[in-house]
């Protein structure tokens, strides 16, 4: 019998029927609710035509609609692809084009875009969250009181349950198979690895297009927990659901615990039932850590990559303050590597090489690029393309990328993505953009531009460009108006000295 995601979900529905699953600023629903739910959306689907190994994307904040998509795209035998609610049109329609999906849902807030996306699509089957007179209604689809016949298609296993589009060096996004036994896998090895407990109440607030949202979701699932879901970060909010509902642990980015944080020294705040808040995507400063142990809350670091399914090693307070400043351990049934990024051969503990992990929660490879796939993948290894080295007590340190990523308050930016938008602009001859740190984002990305002639463009008409057609994040925060860009021999630009 193969892994499978629709398999995972009724079992734990039949395991523990009467326990809480979800609960949404909409409603709250048992294990066994919430599985004849996703039972519903997935006949639904079948019967408007959804094959197996169509694609089906959605297009939606953190709700129990997404989770049920999730659930229900995997029983229907197809493959979710889920789409970053914070792009623009033209970035989604690129997505939308290299996964042909059969079928869109969205939640009506998105409806102005959706409308955008789906004028060159005919014949996309689209089911909507919010408006119930519409022909593909999601509450009168799920809230059908006909028996939810129970459906499991598709192979599981090895097959993609999930596509997540992630931008490469090339400023096109590459999407990324995650297949039902690698997200299980995952889901597996974080309970494994940490205290996640059945009577734990997970608040997730990380968006699930970024795996550090979806990998949660699956392991309270597995583990039988309680995730309770907010659809945006507010510090405000986050503490009054925190209080009311008894959470014992949350998904953060070190700018959400920050802000957590500020407010928690400005006014009274109830910690008491958190056993941890994991913090991850960018480095957690140490201060941060011992600041939020003042008022009684752990922080455990992780590590974690879209290809391997979310986390990639655990930092923990059990592992010492003193190893703090890494990013902790292996997660259980994972390996991890140091490589000479030259030579391909592992280095001594110790010395700095790429980041290479294994184990079965790795990817597939990426959605129809063989290419990339080769690139990313050598002997069975993913080759993360971060730096990083392993001390002699077995923690690892990520120290540096190889690729030219941003992080900014827990989104990865691409230079190149950016560099395309602004060297499209008149007026601009070279570009080049790079990582300035940032107090409160951890790194902003910044533009070098060579003008093609004095006062040919400026500063405001460059970022007004990058507005209009990036998202908000991807904005360069500044540009810099410069004679010539610092370049090596072979004429390669030297972006280190434009951050020195």
């Amino acid at each position: 019998m193969s892994v499978h995601l629709g398999r995972l979900l009724a079992q734990r529905a039949d395991l523990t029927p009467d326990r809480e699953a979800l609960v949404s600023p909409t409603g709250r629903w048992s294990f066994a609710q919430f599985d004849a739910r996703c039972n519903r959306l997935a006949n639904y689907l079948v019967a408007q035509g959804v094959a197996e190994d169509d694609r089906v994307a959605v297009y939606s904040k953190n709700s129990e609609f997404l989770a049920c998509a999730l659930f229900a795209v995997a029983k229907a035998g197809a493959t979710l692809v889920v789409l970053n609610w914070r792009l623009q049109a033209p970035e989604l329609s690129y997505i939308l084009a290299d996964s042909e999906p059969a079928a869109l849902l969205f939640e009506d807030a998105f409806a102005p875009t959706v409308q955008q996306l789906v004028a060159d699509r005919p014949g996309l089957i689209l089911i909507n969250k919010g408006t119930e007179q519409a022909p593909g209604a999601y509450e009168r689809i799920t809230a059908d009181t006909s028996p939810d016949a129970p459906l499991l298609l598709g192979r599981g296993g090895d097959a993609p349950a999930v596509i997540m589009y992630t931008s490469g060096t090339t400023g096109k996004p590459k999407g990324a198979l995650l297949s039902h036994a690698a997200l299980i896998w995952t889901a597996q090895s974080n309970s494994a690895t940490l205290e996640w407990n059945q009577d734990h109440r997970f608040l997730l607030i990380a968006p699930m297009f970024h795996i550090g949202g979806l990998s949660p979701m699956l392991t309270n699932v597995f583990k039988g927990c309680t995730t309770v879901l907010l659809p945006d970060f507010d510090p405000t909010q986050v503490w009054e659901v925190i209080a009311r509902e008894r959470i014992t642990s949350l998904m953060t980015v070190p700018v959400m615990l920050q802000a957590l944080l500020a407010l928690a020294k400005k006014q009274e705040v109830d910690s008491s039932s958190l056993v941890s808040v994991t913090c991850g995507a960018s480095a957690v400063p140490y201060r941060l850590i011992e600041d939020c142990l003042a008022i009684g809350v752990k922080v455990q670091q992780v590590y974690g990559i879209t290809e391997f399914c979310g986390a990639v090693t655990f930092w923990t307070q059990e592992m010492g303050l003193a190893h703090a400043h890494s990013h902790g351990k292996v997660l259980m049934s994972g390996e991890v590597r140091i490589v000479d990024p030259s030579s391909l051969e592992p280095v001594a503990p110790g010395l700095d090489g790429e980041v290479w992990c294994r184990g079965p929660m790795m990817f597939s490879g990426y959605w129809r690029n063989p290419q990339a796939t080769q690139a990313a993948i050598h002997q069975g290894w993913y080759r993360t393309g971060d730096i990083g080295r392993i001390d002699e007590h077995g923690f690892l340190h990520v120290v540096d990328r190889l690729k030219d990523m941003i992080i900014s308050g827990g989104e990865n930016i691409y230079p190149a993505e950016l560099e395309a938008v602004i060297a499209s602009l008149p007026g601009v001859a070279e570009v080049a953009v790079v990582g300035q740190p940032d107090a409160r984002w951890g790194e902003v990305p910044v533009a070098f531009v060579v003008a093609a002639s004095p006062g040919a463009t400026s500063e405001a008409a460059i970022i007004e460009a990058c507005r209009l057609r990036l998202a908000g994040f991807k904005c360069v925060r500044s540009v810099q108006m410069i004679d010539t860009l610092p370049r090596s021999s072979v004429g390669k630009v030297l972006k280190r000295q434009l951050i020195a």
